[in-house]
């Protein structure tokens, strides 16, 4: 089975330029399914059929797993088997027949243009305060997820033409556009605070992680790369310090950037490629914002609403 898997993995990583964050899920996913499946007397992956496949969804929904997450690792294990038909080992996909649990829409939560403001208008000084500026408007600026900001190289921004490139879900890449903006908060950073970041990692004596810190974009204050929990904790710092409480943190910022651009005439397909949505149903769900926009606005102006 580990054999099948790293394989796998192999074709993911070298093909299709998967991260490395999307390849420990992929693997963490498929091994869990690997361990139910063995106890059912399985011992290879490629022998295992649809029956494992409901045995496994079914144990997820016994620990009260959600939707969200039973989807992606029948996601992971669709791919997998995907690519066991691929080259031959397989003839038939065993999830193909199962279908994902439908996952309850949450009332999507995003930042209003005043609140965005009163953040942007706080103190960012010294070279913590240039840094954090530059997350902030780069995160707004291209509604990136914050497994992909976390990933950014310096190689992936181009300052002169404007743009970030990303890695998305599958390893697909993208290009995203940057604002005035963003572009002065990420020049500055560039210029006076990520050198004195550096210079504080280079004495790390792990040569593997000081490279990756010499290309990662981000840095923490010790020089190595940026972790999604750090960021995490520097938005909530400036979210209490604009007196929003929890509010501002990466998704907001990526729901804030979709919420915008549909309210300002954005069309559909354009924001589902800045996203990097493989599905435009995961793009839709921000049209009902604009719906329910134009309902207050009519609730307000209209002299008989």
């Amino acid at each position: 089975m580990k054999e099948e898997i790293e394989k796998f993995a192999a074709e993911l990583k070298t093909k299709k330029g998967v991260s490395d964050n999307s390849l420990a899920a992929y693997i963490a996913d498929i091994s869990e399914f690997a361990a139910l499946a063995q106890k059912r007397g399985i011992q290879e992956l490629s022998q295992a059929g649809e029956a494992e496949v409901v045995s496994y969804v079914m144990s997820l929904k016994q620990e009260n797993k959600a939707a969200s997450t039973i989807k992606r690792k029948l996601a992971s294990l669709r791919n997998f088997y995907s690519y066991l038909v691929k080259n031959g080992t397989i003839k038939e996909n065993p999830i193909s027949g199962i279908k994902s649990p439908k996952t309850v829409r949450k009332e999507i939560e995003y930042l209003q243009l005043d609140e965005l403001e009163g953040v942007f208008k706080l103190p960012f000084t010294g070279v913590k305060g240039i840094r954090d500026k530059a997350m902030i408007e780069l995160l707004y600026a291209t509604g990136i997820r914050v497994r992909e900001f976390v990933e950014l190289r310096l190689c992936d921004v181009n300052l002169k033409l404007g743009f970030i490139t990303c890695t998305g879900e599958f390893g697909k890449a993208r290009i995203i556009p940057m604002g005035t903006y963003c572009k002065k908060a990420i020049d500055d950073y560039l210029n006076e605070a990520r050198p004195k970041l550096v210079s504080k990692g280079t004495d790390d004596e792990n040569t593997d992680e000081s490279s990756t810190s010499q290309e990662a974009l981000f840095l923490n204050r010790m020089g190595k790369q940026m972790t999604r929990q750090g960021i995490w904790k520097i938005l909530k710092e400036y979210s209490n310090a604009a007196g929003l409480g929890d509010k501002l943190t990466p998704q907001t910022l990526r729901n804030s950037f979709a919420a915008h651009m549909i309210q300002n005439g954005a069309d559909l397909k354009s924001l589902q490629e800045l996203m990097g949505h493989e599905d435009a149903t995961a793009t839709q769900i921000y049209l009902s914002l604009t719906k329910n926009r134009i309902k207050d606005v009519y609730d307000r102006t209209h002299p008989r609403a």
